[in-house]
Formats: structure tokens, sequence, C-alpha cells
């Protein structure tokens, strides 16, 4: 198993891409932290044989593979961990499949409550948003910056999600944001690589 690790870029994949590997090696050569393999398709082959490439290829620069909502998948290929969402399965579920050593991150949307509630009940990061329009889910709740420095509180690392790029990103990390979670502005970049170390650079502090 890969523990999370400091924070960073959390890169997600979005569906089946015929480059998928390509583009996850630009990534994480770009600085990725952590990878989410996120594929709502229903092709279970496919995304097998993927989820275990990534697995393969995340493990070569020591960042920790997620498995979106499949807690079936991340089990049968070894996996560092699973999002989980609301509609998913709950987190003792999660964690008897998976192991005490898994990395089970969950969504709590725009909700403290919910954070809280997950908190307790051994959840290993939290992930909050839409902080801004999201091109992957557009109707997705919004959140503000004042929750990531609630959520500190709380003691475990926060994802913030929905709509960030390199150029945005910067309001989330001094709010407090231990991770930012990035889809389009990485994957839907011309260059993976550069948006990939744009963000990562968002967490490299000035010397003093």
């Amino acid at each position: 198993m890969t523990a999370l690790n400091g924070g960073g870029l959390y890169a997600i994949t979005s569906g089946p891409h015929p480059q998928l590997l390509v583009q996850v090696a630009q990534a994480l050569a770009g600085g990725a932290r952590v990878l989410q393999y996120r594929d709502k398709s229903d092709d279970a082959p496919r995304r097998h044989a993927e989820a275990q490439a990534l697995l393969d290829l995340c493990r070569r620069y020591q960042v920790p593979l997620i498995i979106n909502d499949d807690v079936a998948l991340a089990a049968a290929i070894g996996a560092d961990g699973v999002h989980l969402g609301e509609r998913d399965v709950d987190i003792a579920t999660a964690r008897a499949a998976l192991g005490a050593r898994a990395i089970i991150g969950v969504s709590c949307y725009n909700s403290f409550e919910r954070a809280q509630r997950l908190a307790a009940s051994g959840a290993n990061y939290l992930a909050f948003g839409a902080f801004f329009p999201s091109p992957t889910k557009p109707h997705a709740p919004r959140a503000e910056p004042e929750l990531l420095r609630r959520a500190a509180t709380l003691g475990l690392p926060t994802v913030a999600i929905g709509g960030i790029t390199p150029d945005n990103g910067g309001l989330l990390v001094e709010a407090g944001a231990d991770y930012l979670a990035v889809i389009t502005g990485v994957f839907g970049a011309d260059d993976i690589a550069l948006a990939a170390s744009r963000v990562a650079a968002l967490f490299v502090r000035p010397q003093e």
C-alpha cells in the first residue's frame, strides 16, 4: 500500500480514453501526488485491465491509486483505496473489503456536518466542492473556501474539487486545502505534464 503523503495535485481521470496510460504518465511526471481512476462505464474487463495498468504505473512513481466508487475493483487489483460518494457503500463496508491500511476518501460536498460524521466513521480524507463551475459535474453544489478552514479542525487531509485550474487553485491552497483534485484542468490541457506541474507548484511555498 502507498500512503497519502504531504499534499499536492490529486489527479482524476474521466471516462474511457484511448491514451489513458500516456495521459496519466504525463500527469505523474508533472507532479501528481494521488491518482483517482474514475470511469463510470460498464465495461468491466477493460476497467479491470486499465486499473491494473494504472496501479503498476503509480507504483513506479510511489503515488497512491484510488478507485472511484468501485470497492470490488479496488479489492480485485489491490489498489491503495477507494473514493466514496453519498450513493456508494458506507465506510465500514469498504474497510471490511479493503483492510485497515486502505485509503478511504469521501465526498462531503458543501456539508461540514457530513464531514464530521464521516470523519468519526473512519474516513482518511475529506473532499469538498465544487468550488468553481465544474464541466464534469455542472450541477454540483457549490462550496465556499471558508469550509476548508473549518474542516481543518477535524484533523484529516482535505481535498478541494470542482472546476479547479492552475489559475484559480491558489485561493483554495491558501484556505487550507491539502490536495487539489483536478480533472479537466489537467487531462483537458494541451500539455498535461505542464498543467500538472503548475498545480503542483501552488503547494511550493516561497523561501523566507
